[in-house]
């Protein structure tokens, strides 16, 4: 399975934060699974790092790096992804936060399952998200 994980859990991962639940920890590790990051995290990273390191344990680069030395494989912002979000309403599933709505775009327009806890996203009616 081609997972996409949400911005937290690619950074429980690498912290091996005790928030990550044992079945997204099961998704993760699993061989079969091939596991992505997007780079609308790593921008997400950035500027939540910037504007409170005291919050954001990793920066954008440390974020990147440890994201392809766990195996984790990039995925790029195209065109499409960004115009698949147009399809969700103003305020997808409870929220308008543009990072969700991009990764989730990117899930849906690469086929992809997206790893998630985020409660919000829980009415997705395409059925691309995991919720842990």
């Amino acid at each position: 399975m081609n997972i996409l994980l949400d911005t937290h859990m690619a950074i429980w991962a690498l912290l091996d934060s005790p928030r990550l639940t044992p079945k997204a920890k099961q998704f993760i590790t699993d061989p079969d699974n091939t596991i992505y990051y997007s780079v609308v995290s790593v921008w997400e990273v950035l500027l939540k790092h910037s504007a409170h390191p005291d919050r954001m344990d990793l920066s954008a680069d440390i974020f990147s790096e440890s994201c392809k030395a766990a195996g984790f494989v990039p995925l790029e912002l195209r065109d499409k992804h960004v115009l698949a979000a147009r399809t969700f309403p103003p305020d997808v599933h409870g929220h308008k936060d543009p990072f969700d709505r991009l990764l989730l775009a990117q899930a849906k327009s690469e086929n992809m399952s997206f790893l998630t806890h985020d409660r919000r996203l829980s009415n997705d009616p395409e059925k691309c998200i995991i919720l842990q």
